[in-house]
């Protein structure tokens, strides 16, 4: 065998380990939840119509989020209702990422992207998502998108008794969640000027 073979062969077996490892059922990546976060200017009357908004946007019960400080030019205090979160779970957290997605036309910026797997981005106005017309009720509301990408064993590091770190080659890298995002939702990522 000449060298040139030798290292015909090595190339090729790499190629091999590469395809093994990604149809490995366990390096498979999926969303894990969306997160939609909804911050009011006014926490008294504005807090009400976001969870409304939600509720109808999702179908689940939204959870109120309270400041954690208080900022007397803002007039908060703490304790004070200042936002509505929902999260949303397996497969029809898929569907919803997939609606939240087209609001934004499937144009992510490079900087949605970190690296542990999560994408966030936000959506301007609520009327952006398709199938939801305007409340004249509720008003105008954006809201922040957070999705999380996981892969099977990821479990590890949210249970109870033994909890333990995700090894350094079964995290998400930026990379993978940026390839799975095109694959999965054919979006477009675009370069920050």
């Amino acid at each position: 065998m000449t060298k040139d073979q030798a290292v015909a062969k090595v190339r090729t077996e790499g190629k091999d380990k590469k395809s093994k490892k990604d149809a490995n059922p366990m390096r498979q990546i999926r969303v894990g939840k969306v997160v939609i976060n909804i911050g009011v200017k006014d926490p008294i009357a504005e807090v009400e119509k976001a969870y409304r908004l939600l509720e109808r946007i999702t179908g689940k019960k939204p959870v109120k989020t309270k400041a954690t400080r208080k900022a007397r030019t803002f007039g908060i205090r703490r304790g004070l209702p200042i936002g509505v979160k929902v999260t949303i779970r397996g497969r029809e957290a898929e569907e919803f990422a997939e609606k939240l997605l087209e609001a934004v036309d499937k144009k992510l910026k490079i900087t949605s992207f970190d690296d542990e797997g999560n994408v966030n981005f936000g959506i301007k106005e609520y009327l952006d998502i398709p199938g939801i017309k305007y409340d004249p009720t509720i008003g105008i509301f954006g809201m922040d998108v957070a999705i999380q990408l996981e892969r099977p064993g990821f479990r590890v590091k949210r249970r109870r008794l033994r909890r333990a770190r995700i090894g350094k080659h079964h995290r998400i890298r930026r990379e993978e969640s940026i390839r799975f995002m095109k694959e999965r939702f054919g979006i477009e990522v675009v370069e920050v000027r």
